[in-house]
């Protein structure tokens, strides 16, 4: 059992925190049982170490089952070592180290996608990991990071993807501009979220949800780029119907998403 919290493993996997760390061995930080659940079960081969204390083993019998199965050793260590290990203040028993696993345009726009989410210049992880559940829950093909949008592998991101960045593609990386002409290339109908557009009952109205579609979501405080802005199809708005000042960005991205999956499944 490891319970020394200063040792130089221990050392190793707190660092993956930091994005210099991840670039640099091509691992990031995987906390709690919810996570290491879906990364055992729909990628277990990124799995590289899987630490946990020996009360939350005994509480998460799945996980360990799935370990198990997967072939992946579980190291014990005590409640100390996994505080030090983690990036929250409480992980919950587990800490995985597991490998990064970047996807390209090519695998995305090849596969003939019928919706995706687009994030330009994104900087708040909760919002960037939430969209990523958000697509999966609409049943998108793929997510992708253009321009300086938050790390894919930030901890809050993988956190707030609660296992969902397992379940689908997402690629980093690429300008605003590439992606958009992979996009209608691909057929794809973009559409940009933002708040100067058009009412989205419009777009509901008009039929043009049902089509094959990127929808593009921009910067928390600035909204989209002019250079993106220009690039898209069309521009729609989320109404706000109360007293709101305005709309989370991953809340009006899950509508947004969420309207184009029922419109192609009517």
């Amino acid at each position: 059992m490891l319970d020394n919290p200063r040792s130089p493993r221990v050392r190793s996997v707190a660092k993956l925190a930091k994005k210099a760390a991840r670039a640099e061995t091509g691992a990031f930080l995987l906390e709690g049982p919810q996570a290491a659940r879906e990364a055992l079960t729909w990628r277990p081969e990124l799995v590289v170490d899987l630490y946990a204390t020996t009360h939350a083993f005994q509480k998460h019998d799945d996980v360990a089952a799935l370990a198990k199965q997967a072939d992946v050793r579980t190291e014990f260590v005590t409640e100390q070592v996994l505080d030090a290990m983690a990036d929250t203040v409480t992980p919950q028993g587990f800490v995985a180290v597991c490998r990064t696993f970047p996807t390209s345009l090519d695998d995305i726009f090849g596969s003939s996608p019928r919706l995706i989410a687009v994030l330009e210049e994104v900087r708040d992880p909760g919002n960037a990991g939430t969209i990523i559940r958000a697509a999966d829950s609409a049943g998108a093909d793929a997510v992708v990071f253009s321009g300086h949008t938050v790390d894919l592998y930030n901890p809050k991101v993988v956190r707030s993807t609660t296992g969902s960045l397992f379940h689908l593609p997402v690629a980093v990386g690429a300008t605003i501009e590439d992606v958009l002409a992979r996009s209608r290339s691909a057929s794809l109908h973009v559409i940009a979220a933002d708040m100067a557009g058009d009412d989205l009952l419009v777009a509901r109205t008009s039929g043009e949800l049902a089509l094959p579609t990127a929808w593009v979501f921009g910067n928390e405080a600035h909204g989209l780029s002019d250079a993106a802005v220009a690039l898209v199809d069309r521009v729609i708005t989320v109404p706000i119907y109360g007293h709101a000042e305005s709309m989370n960005l991953a809340t009006a991205a899950s509508v947004c998403l969420y309207e184009s999956a029922f419109a192609q499944r009517s």
